[in-house]
């Protein structure tokens, strides 16, 4: 599955004592990893500047497959070494190892949040990382913050053999996919599926039944994916967030998404528990 840490995988905080001779480096320039062409793969170095490449921040992940592993940040003009590229993450999905695609897709969210944090949102002054767990802590008041996630709940919704699939304006053209949407304060996900799934297409549903998660990192989501039940209600989409959405026979669907998103596997197994 896109983004599951892999099984040989320890995640950490703090670095050794002693830098490895090498690791694994996921080195961003933006949103944008460090490949190496034709073969992709991320840098196995001692550090980012063998490559001519000085980081203005970098983080420790753990260990995988008993390599230690290290996100990097370089500056917005950095210029990929020779034989190297600037790639985007969701390019990447198949091409680049699933160990290494998966930790990529950390490595950003953990990298985003380092940035966006170097300063303490209540009183303005610096902070500095922790070493006993992931966070930062404020040097003049004391605020500690930590990686935030936003989960989002996905609902496929079924009516016999017949699922709902919808279009947001900013979906490739021709494209379809399942209801989204992100958790509101004070509400559970079962409570935001059925608000979500009503506010945006005007019907109610039941029998929520969960499917699987999946972390997202463009920036920090966790999709938490269900099926659900039509229970009642005519199609009526809100022209806001849904610009169409409509009832296909599993046997005739649309152009779907891509299959690094969980939305492809929930219509997936929607198709094949039809068989």
């Amino acid at each position: 599955m896109p983004f599951q840490r892999p099984a040989d995988y320890t995640p950490a905080v703090a670095a050794p004592p002693q830098p490895a001779e090498r690791a694994f480096w996921f080195v961003f320039r933006g949103t944008e990893l460090l490949i190496a062409a034709p073969e992709p793969r991320v840098p196995h170095c001692n550090l980012p500047k063998e490559l001519g490449m000085m980081p203005l921040r970098t983080q420790y992940l753990g260990v995988w497959g008993g390599e230690h592993c290290y996100s990097a940040e370089v500056a917005p003009e950095a210029q990929a070494p020779q034989g190297w590229s600037w790639q985007g993450l969701r390019s990447l999905f198949s091409v680049l190892d699933d160990g290494a695609f998966a930790l990529a897709g950390n490595a950003l969210q953990i990298m985003d949040w380092d940035r966006a944090h170097q300063y303490c949102g209540a009183c303005g002054a610096a902070t500095t990382a922790r070493t006993n767990e992931r966070s930062r802590e404020c040097l003049r008041c004391g605020r500690v913050v930590y990686p935030r996630l936003a989960p989002a709940v996905m609902a496929l919704v079924r009516r016999g053999r017949e699922i709902l699939l919808a279009r947001s304006p900013r979906f490739p053209q021709g494209m379809y996919s399942a209801l989204a949407g992100f958790v509101e304060p004070g509400e559970t996900i079962e409570q935001c599926l059925e608000r979500e799934v009503l506010e945006e297409v005007g019907i109610r549903v039941r029998d929520a039944r969960y499917f699987a998660s999946q972390p997202w990192p463009f920036p920090h989501s966790l999709m938490i994916a269900f099926h659900a039940e039509h229970e009642s209600g005519e199609l009526r989409v809100d022209g806001v967030e849904i610009e169409d959405a409509k009832w296909f026979q599993l046997c005739n669907l649309p152009k779907l998404p891509a299959r690094i998103s969980i939305a492809r596997r929930l219509i997936d197994a929607a198709v094949a528990e039809a068989r």
